[in-house]
């Protein structure tokens, strides 16, 4: 328990230092917003990166996708990565960075508003905006609530108290900057600590191999393969069609999401979006391919204390489960890694929505 609470201390002095070193950059509503549309091809990427994938990914993505699909869901991943990022960054990148620097726009409401003239699109949009990132933000609570259960044993409510606080400590004292630097931070951690989480979950099955043997043994219930053993091993699961679609879900969204696309906003340069698309897709790469990889074994852990009173799964409790045998070192940089990746999206949320009022 020390362990974990001095990450913790650790891990929250740091952001509240970034917000107040960042300071200078927001004396403007400019500064604020975009941190003076100066920011750097690494801040910009991990900020892409960290709002991209958060707790929600990590906790209730991976374990419900996993379940589902197997081994097959590292193509979620892939496709996040690919489609999520890299073509993102490619077709929207420029296009973005330009056309807003050029009708000054700030916002992605302001943006619909200066191109098409219109005060009723802008109104339109950034209700649009307000009301659904609340939801957003929720599951984004509820995934870090279920961690902080299994490590700390404390109340979601406080959890989401101690949350909002820090989040808004740094986001009002530095502006956009800070949570692009807070950003890089995190997303540093998130690499480490999905990498070391990885390697210690299969190391505590015996191994890859031994992991993916002990799959293949695994009879499918799903109905296109029911009684099927190894078909949560196979190359794309149990279930190819409804794969599909849940990679295309979770990658074209992203095209829409303000807090995504203000990233491009922000960019410094039309050159500095060339490193930052391949910055971003090896981050997307990595975190996003980790989280999924390792969520694709969720059927090793089947448990009791993964079902609910009706018998029925619930999806959010597989990830915390699977590392709750972990040595407390790593639960404590799990704890860390999903703090990160949910203060990133929520710093960003916060940002994107308030900017509506």
């Amino acid at each position: 328990m020390g362990i974990k609470i001095a990450l913790l201390i650790v891990f929250f002095a740091v952001m509240v230092g970034v917000g107040i070193y960042s300071r200078k950059h927001a004396t403007s509503v400019d500064g604020f917003v975009l941190g003076g549309r100066a920011v750097g091809p690494w801040l910009t990427a991990f900020a892409y990166g960290t709002s991209y994938f958060s707790a929600v990914v990590f906790v209730g993505y991976a374990g419900q996708f996993g379940w589902k699909y197997g081994i097959a869901c590292t193509w979620i991943g892939i496709g996040n990565a690919v489609i999520g990022s890299l073509l993102a960054w490619v077709v929207l990148g420029r296009r973005t960075k330009v056309m807003t620097q050029h009708l000054g726009s700030k916002t992605m409401p302001d943006f619909f508003g200066e191109r098409y003239d219109s005060k009723a699109i802008k109104i339109t949009a950034s209700v649009i905006v307000f009301i659904f990132l609340i939801p957003y933000t929720a599951s984004v609570y509820n995934g870090l609530s279920r961690l902080f259960g299994m490590a700390f044993d404390i109340p979601y409510s406080w959890c989401v108290i101690a949350m909002a606080v820090f989040t808004a400590l740094y986001v009002i004292l530095g502006g956009y900057m800070a949570t692009a630097i807070n950003d890089f931070i995190q997303g540093i951690i998130m690499l480490a600590g999905i990498v070391a989480v990885v390697a210690a979950v299969l190391g505590g099955q015996g191994g890859f191999m031994e992991a993916l043997s002990k799959m293949a043994e695994i009879p499918s219930d799903v109905p296109l393969t029911a009684g099927q053993p190894g078909a949560f091993t196979s190359f794309f699961g149990p279930d190819p069609l409804n794969l599909l679609g849940v990679v295309i879900l979770t990658s074209l969204g992203t095209w829409g999401l303000p807090q995504m696309i203000g990233k491009f906003y922000a960019i410094k340069d039309e050159k500095s979006v060339n490193t930052g698309t391949v910055i971003s897709t090896v981050f997307a790469i990595v975190v996003s391919g980790g989280c999924y990889f390792l969520g694709g074994f969720g059927r090793l852990f089947d448990s009791p204390e993964i079902y609910d009173g009706t018998g029925a799964v619930v999806y959010d409790s597989i990830i915390p489960y699977m590392l709750s045998a972990l040595p407390d070192i790593l639960i404590g940089i799990v704890v860390v890694l999903v703090l990160s990746a949910s203060m990133s999206t929520l710093s960003s949320l916060v940002l994107t929505s308030s900017s509506t009022m």
